[in-house]
């Protein structure tokens, strides 16, 4: 599948002691979740935020990883979430990051309510629909 927009960026969580490992082997291979779902789980700008919540909350040495998407090639594939829970489409790269395709890496330190704080160009999560009511 296409990406859903016209989205050029794309972002993967990666705690730091990972990406050291990257780097001295000249790609990133994945977390073991990635390893075990068979590829490295990315997300958008609107994504990202919601991503580092559910799956990453109260990570203490975790960086924000951005890649330029059109580096990646027929590698990235943008699918639904596993068991379709979550709305709308995820970058999946199906083989290693090479990190000449990474724009930066930055630091992602928790604030006091021990939610991650992001760089500037990052939107708010949209807060979850409430249930309704009949």
């Amino acid at each position: 599948m296409h990406p859903p927009r016209m989205t050029t960026t794309i972002y993967t969580l990666v705690r730091a002691p990972d990406w050291a490992e990257a780097e001295a082997a000249g790609a990133y291979h994945g977390s073991a979740d990635d390893r075990r779902d068979g590829f490295l789980h990315f997300s958008d700008a609107a994504q990202i935020r919601t991503s580092a919540a559910k799956h990453r909350a109260g990570v203490a040495d975790l960086l924000l990883v951005t890649v330029e998407a059109t580096a990646l090639g027929p590698a990235l594939r943008w699918e639904p979430a596993a068991g379709g829970r979550r709305p709308g489409l995820f970058p999946h790269l199906y083989g290693p990051l090479p990190l000449a395709s990474v724009a930066a890496v930055t630091p992602l330190p928790l604030g006091p309510d021990g939610l991650h704080r992001f760089p500037p160009g990052i939107p708010q999560a949209e807060p979850a629909a409430a249930p309704v009511r009949s």
